[in-house]
């Protein structure tokens, strides 16, 4: 899919006060420096890809400490479970698929994920990347709107293992042009 969007990772600084101000003005890699009104639906960005190594899948369950047999288990997985080997625990496969995306903009704080779905296993070995595509935006704040954006998580060359929306606020680069179609705050 083209948009007209221009890319903006990588070319912008944050100038921040407190480093020497050659090093302040330096693109931050890996950053967006967009505000809600230059978020474009309909936008795609695709990650490298990934493969999902035994160490790395076996430090993240040690880390939320997720001992499914599944999992943890050769034996089980192999005589008993269903796949016949051991599967990459969703949790990680969710955080390395959007990890893969993530482009740290400065203006957005995530907000929350929408229609969570492990679609197929992924296995120890398998190789996935991420498709992310930007849905919609809308008012919602004072200071902030609303956007959404879809993940897909492909393994292979191109099967779907998982999708999520992420829920975005963004900073206004002009609030005052949105105010008379933002809501009540109510944060509690």
């Amino acid at each position: 899919m083209e948009t007209s969007f221009a890319p903006t990772v990588g070319i912008d600084s944050t100038l921040p006060k407190d480093m020497p101000a050659a090093h302040a003005a330096i693109p931050v890699w890996n950053s967006e420096n967009w505000f809600y009104e230059d978020w474009q639906p309909g936008h795609c960005i695709r990650s490298l890809r990934r493969t999902i190594a035994e160490g790395e899948s076996h430090l993240f369950n040690t880390l939320v400490i997720d001992i499914h047999p599944y999992v943890q288990d050769q034996m089980f997985a192999e005589t008993e479970g269903v796949f016949g080997k051991r599967l990459v625990a969703g949790a990680f496969v969710f955080s390395a698929g959007l990890g893969l995306v993530a482009t740290n903009c400065v203006n957005a704080f995530s907000y929350g994920y929408d229609k969570l779905r492990f679609i197929k296993p992924v296995f120890i070995g398998d190789t996935i990347y991420t498709v992310r595509t930007n849905l919609d935006k809308k008012p919602k704040y004072e200071e902030m709107g609303l956007i959404r954006a879809s993940y897909e998580v492909f393994k292979g060359a191109g099967e779907l293992v998982l999708y999520c929306e992420h829920l975005q606020t963004v900073k206004y680069r002009n609030p005052a042009a949105h105010a008379d179609r933002t809501e009540p705050e109510n944060r509690a």
